[in-house]
């Protein structure tokens, strides 16, 4: 009687979505193989009889969690975005935005590095999809022809992926998200990532150095001559 009061006290106080939740989190900290039964009922402080109310395996947590996060990378996020009037702050709201949060890129990280499984890989490609296709869309939004936002959704998308390739392999070389260092580098990416009239201008080829675009250093100005 006890072991049955306690699956159903398990049961009404934590749901799926909880579970779900759970899952991503244990990714963002260990990994998908964070996402075990045991840990994480300990970690929720109920019984397992709680998971197998809502999940048949393993596999179908996992699932669950997966379409969580792909909602809350595509749905929610963009969803506030969209409620901003001024193109280019929307824009500056997205680099900030994606560049800052540390749980998100650890989960990326981990899904990214799990790819090999046919589930994750399907989640991961349809939320970078989906992501690449509103960055062009918010570009277009500034005046841009879809030629030239679509290559400037890959390039912020790219600084994005670089951002997380970089805070997995060489996290000295990154600056806490609370210095001025920090602050000072998202200005910088805002700049950068935001055309400038030239950019505008459909009639203007694109620079022969990619550099040249974002740096205008000697290099990339030579570059561009030659």
């Amino acid at each position: 009687m006890s072991a049955t009061r306690d699956t159903i006290n398990d049961k009404t106080r934590l749901s799926a979505d909880a579970w779900a939740q759970a899952a991503l989190d244990a990714i963002a900290d260990q990994g998908i193989a964070g996402v075990a039964v045991e840990p994480l009922a300990r970690r929720l402080g109920v019984t397992k009889g709680s998971f197998y109310w809502h999940f048949s395996n393993r596999e179908a947590l996992l699932k669950r969690a997966l379409e969580r996060w792909e909602e809350q990378e595509t749905g929610v996020p963009f969803q506030s975005l969209e409620n901003e009037t001024d193109p280019r702050r929307r824009l500056q709201r997205v680099i900030r935005e994606v560049n800052t949060s540390l749980r998100t890129s650890r989960i990326y990280q981990a899904l990214s590095a799990a790819a090999d499984d046919p589930l994750i890989a399907a989640f991961v490609t349809r939320v970078s999809t989906r992501r690449i296709e509103t960055l062009r869309h918010y570009y277009q939004a500034v005046g841009l022809s879809p030629e030239h936002a679509s290559r400037w959704a890959r390039l912020t998308y790219s600084v994005f992926l670089g951002t997380l390739q970089i805070r997995r392999d060489m996290p000295a070389e990154w600056p806490h998200t609370d210095s001025t260092e920090f602050s000072q580098y998202i200005a910088f990416l805002e700049r950068a990532l935001l055309p400038d009239d030239d950019a505008m201008n459909p009639d203007l080829a694109a620079p022969a150095h990619p550099g040249a675009a974002l740096t205008g250093t000697p290099a990339a100005n030579a570059a561009t001559k030659s």
